[in-house]
């Protein structure tokens, strides 16, 4: 399909809009079931895609689209193994499984998630301005302390992860979430205030808006 690829891009961009992600994730679905070195990009993509759709769309969908997600997700990985987008897009859809369907799917996943993020690290730390130390972050502080879990560990990724972008809505937002959460209230506001005060970066506009409308809640509570 001539241009099918650009297409598919052009209409993530606008995922905001769930028919644009919906169409993307399609194209990049059908290109995905081919064989072949050609699959891996359509594969990590649709995983993007079906990460953003679980997360959006109505909530009998929403599962499916995440395990969807971890399929193609894989088959990124097994393609082409030096390239942290599969592990990373896999670790996302995973987690977001374990997130949103409670303690059995959270113990599922809890090691895998922790080991693709940690193959993203070797592969590429600056991958994504450092998602994968963010999503570490995250994961030390949602992990119970029993399984693993650990707030200064998460502190530290997080930290590590404003080295490639300090204007970061998610990595300041998960600080806060950590900080509230440990009753730091100052340094809960403060990274509040620096998700507000975030520039919307272009590539990732809707996530960043989120972040902000979830700063200002938290904001919100903590007074």
């Amino acid at each position: 399909m001539p241009g099918a690829a650009d297409d598919a891009d052009q209409l993530y961009a606008d995922r905001a809009n769930l028919a644009s992600a919906r169409k993307a994730a399609d194209i990049w679905r059908t290109a995905s079931a081919a064989a072949g070195p050609a699959a891996f990009e359509p594969s990590w993509k649709l995983a993007r895609a079906d990460y953003w759709l679980g997360g959006h769309a109505a909530e009998a969908e929403r599962r499916a689209f995440f395990e969807q997600g971890i399929e193609a997700a894989r088959k990124a990985a097994a393609l082409q193994p030096n390239r942290p987008e599969g592990p990373f897009w896999l670790a996302a859809n995973m987690g977001a499984l374990a997130e949103s369907y409670g303690l059995r799917q959270g113990i599922k996943y809890r090691t895998p998630i922790r080991q693709s993020l940690e193959t993203v690290l070797k592969l590429d730390p600056a991958f994504q301005e450092g998602s994968a130390d963010r999503a570490l972050g995250r994961w030390y502080f949602m992990v119970p302390r029993l399984f693993g879990g650990n707030h200064k560990t998460a502190e530290e990724h997080l930290r590590a992860s404003l080295k490639y972008n300090p204007q970061s809505t998610a990595s300041h937002f998960f600080l806060a979430d950590l900080y509230a959460d440990d009753g730091r209230k100052d340094e809960a506001r403060k990274e509040c205030q620096a998700v507000l005060d975030a520039p919307l970066d272009p590539n990732w506009t809707p996530e960043d808006q989120e972040f902000k409308d979830k700063a200002r809640k938290l904001l919100a509570g903590l007074k």
